[in-house]
């Protein structure tokens, strides 16, 4: 026997000789057993400690001067491209007329005809439709001030310059009779033709992060003052049996880049995010109306939302310095390294008719709505001072792994000990009664 150490009596493990080991059988299933069960456990303890979660914090966003992109894809079946708006504004005070770069207009067919695509038009800020002319050529303004953005300093050349020059003069244009470009470009005729057709409004814009609105309605618009004013002669003034409305189809519309369909499950589950609803509610929306004169309006609650991916930075005031004032429309919000800056919304939604009167019809006779106004689908948002970050981290820590690795296997062969025990037991028992028996 070799010679004790001090550390013997401190042993907890006691050891049996050989000779003193009983070995059976129903042992030997539950080693096998328990071995397999702690191999599944600490597979799905790897698998565990390999998933990645998402936590939520709910901070004050102290964001300072961001711009914002409004991505939105919109139908109009019964509203030609031609005679459709897109302006923004805000409480700023900028304000944006006839957006069109980062904007397109796509005709559509009438719905008799099955509403399909004819033509892509990009709103490009310069027209070339006056690339053929003689480089001396100077058209007439026709008592308005050339516009700013003429090709031609002090000159409307094209039929587009006269009436952007009629609308910063706060006139109103109508049809282009006798008007010498709008007759060379066939305006009217152009204007005719499309009359029966659709449009659909495709593409992304930037605002200041800022409360505003924006909309979609017909005419060129301009301000008159302190009034937001729209040329409303073309849309009022339809050839007989033909009319437009603004009925609608909301395909898409939000606020920043939208945000994977992985990590859209991962923060709230497969069965809230199957169609992107949880931050674009609007999407998929339909409003039908047969009335010209009528105005759809929503209300969105904006909350900015964060997604910091997997080894992002941990000081939360540092996490928007990657953000660029001069970012390339359709970029803005993203960053390389995975991380991304986007906006979640709530929204209300109210309809009128512009000739006021109540809503008897819909049993609700005392409700009165006021007359008057613009018709179009009008956008009005709300900037949250909350903002929501998504911190995309690990399950567990390595510790944590081997904590539960050892809990495991101590846990298991612990119960398979007791079992065997048990087993033991119960056959030595068992042969003794029998013995006795005979």
């Amino acid at each position: 026997m070799p010679p004790r150490s001090r550390f013997t009596r401190l042993d907890a493990f006691t050891k049996t000789v050989d000779e003193a080991r009983v070995r059976t059988t129903s042992g030997g299933i539950v080693t096998i057993v328990s071995l397999l069960v702690v191999l599944i456990l600490a597979w799905g303890e790897w698998a565990d400690y390999r998933k990645t979660v998402i936590h939520p914090e709910l901070i004050v966003d102290k964001g300072r001067g961001e711009r914002m992109e409004i991505h939105l894809n919109m139908t109009f079946p019964k509203m030609p491209c031609e005679l459709l708006t897109l302006d923004v504004m805000d409480v700023s005070g900028e304000q944006q007329h006839g957006v069109r770069h980062g904007i397109n207009k796509v005709r559509l067919q009438p719905l008799s005809k099955g509403g399909k695509v004819i033509d892509v038009k990009t709103l490009n800020l310069h027209d070339d439709s006056a690339l053929h002319l003689d480089p001396e050529y100077c058209g007439d303004c026709y008592g308005a001030p050339s516009p700013s953005n003429a090709i031609k300093p002090g000159c409307c050349n094209t039929c587009d310059e006269v009436r952007e020059a009629y609308a910063q003069a706060s006139w109103a244009f109508g049809r282009g009779e006798n008007v010498e470009q709008c007759e060379r470009e066939h305006y009217s005729e152009k204007l005719d033709e499309q009359r029966a057709e659709g449009c659909r409004i495709e593409g992304s814009l930037q605002v200041n992060k800022v409360v505003g609105n924006f909309h979609l309605a017909p005419g060129r618009s301009f301000s008159n003052g302190n009034t937001h004013v729209h040329d409303l002669k073309n849309y009022v003034e339809t050839p007989k049996g033909q009319s437009h409305d603004f009925t609608h189809i909301i395909h898409s519309l939000r606020f920043g880049p939208q945000l994977p369909e992985s990590i859209a499950q991962k923060i709230g589950g497969k069965d809230v995010f199957g169609n992107n609803h949880h931050t674009n509610p609007l999407d998929g929306t339909r409003q039908d109306t047969r009335d010209p004169n009528y105005n759809f309006m929503y209300f969105l609650k904006i909350v900015p939302t964060s997604f910091l991916p997997l080894g992002w930075e941990r000081k939360v005031q540092k996490m928007t310095s990657y953000l660029s004032q001069n970012a390339e429309l359709g970029m803005l919000g993203t960053a390389a390294d995975g991380s991304l800056e986007t906006h979640q919304y709530s929204v209300t939604s109210h309809k009128r008719s512009l000739s006021g009167g109540d809503d008897s019809a819909e049993g609700h006779a005392e409700r009165l709505h006021s007359r008057g106004g613009i018709p179009g689908v009008f956008f009005s948002y709300d900037i949250s001072p909350m903002k929501v970050i998504n911190r995309e981290e690990q399950n567990k820590t390595f510790l944590g792994f081997l904590a539960g690795l050892c809990a495991i296997v101590g846990g298991t062969l612990t119960v398979a000990a007791a079992v065997d025990r048990g087993l033991f037991e119960g056959a030595t028992r068992l042969k003794k009664m029998r013995s006795k028996d005979l």
